[in-house]
């Protein structure tokens, strides 16, 4: 008989390789991201700190940035928390490409003289030597994605990054950038309601040995509290814009969140536990980074790792979260995703 999932012992954090160019993290990273604003207010930074360090205690040490998160706040909060000795226990991953100018508006940027730029800004705010992972956050579709990673390529060989990742790209774009210079992670958006990546994307990065990071593998909350969540969004909450949660599409989406809860109960564990564990148990090559800002929710989602699913359950919560069983798009109309990523050629924009 099945022990119930709490009387488990605590789920310990293995490593895992994330592509195939030599990176090594935990099995489970945290995203940043929520610590600096986003989803209300900025989180108290010493409780940021304790938050970041108890990880790294427990043996997560894969944490997801970018320039972007605050904006550049989050990268000085996780410069401090990396002080005395901590850098070294870690694999630090951060993105380029979302630009806020002063007027606040939001620009895509891979030209080569913002790539250098922003990275040379990335270490600054981070008080580090070098980057492990360097994501391009978002493609800019006025520049060949060739040129973004030539740049990219020099950072490489002049020791300021490691490795390369893309978030948010197409598969045409990640099979030109990695014959430039090869890709180590494709950062997308994968969970139990958003799985349009696993038709083109995914295969593309198993294909070319690329390792895949799902952020927000817990639908922005959504699978750890269902349509409850939305009482507690302030008034700065960026959620708000999200059209899965709005009214006319969360009255569907709560079905699919009611499904897998009752799943959870028979498996002896949350609905965030159950989201988590499915997509670990996509492949040795996909790295979840739920974000959290208290460390309960952490060790929870630590726990992850310790439930098992059988191929039974995997099918029934594959027919219960198909690609079209959740309404409303990703993200508002406007906002860039991989659908929108392709570059021009080199010939053409050489031409212009």
């Amino acid at each position: 008989m099945r022990p119930s999932f709490n009387a488990m012992a605590t789920a310990s954090v293995r490593r895992m390789k994330l592509g195939s160019q030599g990176l090594e993290v935990s099995a489970q990273g945290l995203g940043c991201f929520g610590m600096s604003g986003f989803y209300g207010s900025p989180k108290p930074e010493p409780e940021m700190i304790s938050l970041i360090h108890h990880a790294i205690n427990s043996g997560v040490t894969f944490f997801d940035t970018s320039e972007a998160y605050g904006p550049l706040t989050n990268e000085i909060l996780l410069g401090k928390a990396l002080k005395g000795g901590m850098r070294e226990k870690v694999e630090l991953a951060t993105k380029f490409g979302i630009n806020h100018g002063d007027d606040g508006k939001m620009e895509i940027r891979g030209d080569p003289a913002y790539v250098r730029a922003a990275c040379e800004g990335s270490l600054n705010r981070l008080g580090v030597d070098y980057i492990d992972l360097y994501y391009q956050h978002r493609i800019d579709t006025r520049v060949p994605i060739e040129v973004t990673m030539g740049e990219l390529k020099k950072l490489v060989e002049e020791g300021k990054i490691k490795y390369i990742g893309l978030s948010e790209a197409s598969a045409s774009t990640i099979r030109r950038a990695h014959a430039v210079h090869p890709i180590t992670a494709v950062q997308l958006e994968w969970s139990l309601w958003a799985r349009d990546v696993e038709e083109e994307i995914v295969p593309t990065c198993r294909e070319l040995g690329i390792g895949i990071v799902a952020y927000s593998p817990l639908g922005r909350g959504f699978l750890s509290s269902g349509p409850k969540l939305i009482d507690s969004f302030s008034k700065d909450d960026v959620r708000q814009r999200f059209p899965r949660f709005q009214p006319e599409n969360l009255e569907h989406n709560k079905l699919l969140f009611e499904r897998v809860s009752e799943i959870a109960t028979k498996k002896g564990c949350t609905p965030s536990q159950l989201a988590l564990a499915w997509i670990h148990h996509q492949g040795d090559d996909v790295c979840p980074i739920p974000g959290t800002t208290k460390i309960e929710n952490l060790n929870q989602n630590i726990k992850a790792l310790s439930v098992k699913l059988t191929l039974q359950e995997i099918a029934e919560l594959e027919s219960i979260t198909s690609a079209d069983a959740v309404k409303g798009d990703r993200y508002w109309s406007g906002f860039p995703t991989y659908k929108e990523s392709e570059t021009p050629s080199l010939s053409s924009w050489r031409a212009s």
